[in-house]
């Protein structure tokens, strides 16, 4: 993170730097004064000072006491709020996928809806997938990814359309499916087989499995994908190992109150 002092080249984007510098500096010190904060920012007590007084007209910090030092506010916890279903599908998947990762050999990875995207938030690797590709933070493909398919899947036929006509399909090999109506085919078997695959669709040579994780509503929440080399994770393979993979997802869900 920059400290805003260097010049972005836009001044709104360093406005943005220097706000976002000051929300780390309170949660590093707790609370902190706005002479203190501006010196570590590297501004003007007064540039402080209206940064400040817009984080707080957002309830994004607040003053300790009258006129006194400034903390965080409880602002935070909206936004915080917002990302608490995907931390906890990481805590309760952590130790299930791992699991599966050195039952399968494979690397195991979770992901949640992110626009029209699909982001990994954790990643689990088995002994032959050491050194593989670090998913982790990566947004993805929906209609090229196991794990996207199954997110597509878990939403109504119109959302989906709607989401899919605005990304678009974008090819990324000869075996990327580029029409909606031959996607909504596949994705039927996320519902009767409770997987679905990806086979050489994002990357040559690159195969994958995915299951839905639902929370304690019955919602879709994230996906759960083992994904390998083809010459490893072959097309037969990966409908092997399928049902570990819907099981391993359904104990995910297990731990988030799904009663499925």
């Amino acid at each position: 993170m920059s400290n805003g002092s260097s010049d972005s080249g836009n001044g709104g984007v360093q406005s943005v730097d220097r706000a976002l510098f000051a929300l780390e500096l309170l949660a590093r010190h707790g609370e902190a004064g706005v002479t203190d904060l501006a010196a570590e920012i590297g501004v003007h007590k007064s540039t402080a000072f209206r940064l400040l007084g817009a984080l707080e007209e957002r309830e994004l910090v607040e003053q300790a006491h009258e006129r006194g030092k400034y903390r965080l506010g409880f602002g935070i916890l909206r936004l915080a709020s917002a990302v608490s279903g995907r931390l906890d599908v990481t805590q309760q998947g952590r130790e299930i996928c791992e699991r599966l990762a050195g039952e399968v050999g494979e690397t195991v990875n979770i992901a949640v809806l992110r626009s029209h995207y699909a982001v990994n938030v954790d990643q689990a690797r088995g002994p032959s997938a050491v050194g593989t590709h670090n998913w982790v933070g990566e947004l993805t493909p929906l209609h090229a990814t196991s794990s996207g398919k199954v997110l597509l899947a878990s939403m109504s036929s119109q959302a989906r359309r709607e989401l899919l006509q605005s990304a678009g399909l974008p090819r990324f090999t000869e075996r990327t499916i580029t029409s909606i109506e031959d996607l909504d085919r596949q994705l039927d078997s996320v519902a009767r087989d409770g997987y679905v695959v990806s086979f050489e669709e994002l990357e040559h040579g690159l195969n994958a499995v995915a299951a839905p994780i639902r929370d304690h509503t019955g919602m879709v929440v994230a996906a759960l994908s083992v994904s390998g080399p083809g010459y490893r994770l072959t097309e037969e393979r990966a409908v092997e190992i399928a049902p570990a993979v819907a099981s391993a997802a359904d104990a995910v869900g297990h731990r988030m109150g799904h009663q499925g």
